[in-house]
């Protein structure tokens, strides 16, 4: 007996193996077979859309401070793969080219010779606002997007946050069913060892983060976007909610899911897409499973 597997979506590419959002992470991405590839968000000073998930450039490349405060041109002299420790093949391009613009990622897929989902997250806060909102659709629509059925050519595009004023702004020019409202389980005491803070200044964070998963939790029990983006320890601690929201027809995309005790969950649970670091392995996994 066979049945429809989940589609595996790569999370910042094939980030286990190559530095997250990099050039070389989305080529192997589309090589392992991807069903499709995430990405994250932010504006530039001088307003490009560029593929990083840190508002600041301190994680992932040998730069510091803000994304917002510097030019494309600034980002493009900083090295954004070495941190890896990965060695990039000659075909994945060089150290200097992989930093990757929305529009230029639009490319590589569209060159993938095959259907392929786009999972675009908007990254929040921004101090550019819903300015990046904005600014990705008029790029989008700058190409051909056509917003109904939300297909740029081969590319199957979707909108994700975890801010429902984003969300709400998305589904003013955007069908619901190419939404995504992304949401995850809250702990305080997580909160406070993760950012280090104190046990007054951690709570206050936890609060104002708690406040937002029950503004996104009642979104996606209002059946406003089509898709509903929980992590996967959000599936496994609220397996109840989980099965009303699968039963009332919402879509899921789980993320982050690298382990085969969670593909297997996904599995079980009936889940749609699976977002992973590694999508060669997963891929195997489910195409396995349902055979």
């Amino acid at each position: 007996m066979t049945y429809e597997r989940p589609l595996v979506y790569a999370h910042r590419g094939a980030s286990a193996q190559f530095a997250e959002h990099t050039r070389a992470a989305y080529l192997q991405a589309l090589e392992d077979g991807a069903d499709g590839v995430e990405c994250d968000v932010h504006l530039t000073r001088d307003q490009h859309v560029v593929l990083l998930h840190d508002p600041n450039l301190d994680r992932t490349s040998n730069g510091t401070g803000s994304v917002a405060d510097r030019t494309l041109d600034e980002l493009r002299d900083l090295d954004f793969s070495s941190w890896k420790g990965a060695r990039i093949p000659v075909e994945f391009g060089a150290v200097s080219q992989q930093l990757l613009t929305l529009p230029e990622l639009l490319e590589l897929l569209a060159g993938a010779g095959r259907e392929i989902g786009l999972a675009i997250e908007l990254k929040h806060p921004s101090p550019y606002q819903l300015r990046l909102e904005d600014t990705v659709l008029a790029l989008l629509e700058s190409r051909g997007w056509e917003p109904s059925s939300s297909r740029l050519g081969n590319i199957r595009v979707s909108f994700m946050s975890f801010d429902a004023d984003a969300i709400r702004h998305l589904l003013e020019r955007v069908p619901a069913e190419h939404v995504c409202m992304l949401v995850d389980d809250v702990q305080v005491e997580d909160v406070r060892t993760d950012l280090a803070l104190g046990r007054f200044t951690g709570g206050a964070v936890a609060n104002v983060l708690k406040a937002a998963q029950a503004e996104a939790e009642a979104i996606i029990d209002s059946g406003r976007t089509g898709m509903a983006g929980p992590g996967i320890g959000y599936v496994r601690t609220h397996p109840n909610r989980v099965r009303d929201w699968l039963s009332a027809g919402q879509r899921f995309r789980v993320w982050t899911v690298d382990e085969p005790d969670d593909v297997e969950l996904c599995l079980s649970v009936g889940v749609q897409e699976i977002t992973t670091n590694r999508p060669a392995e997963v891929l195997r996994q489910v195409v396995t499973a349902v055979a």
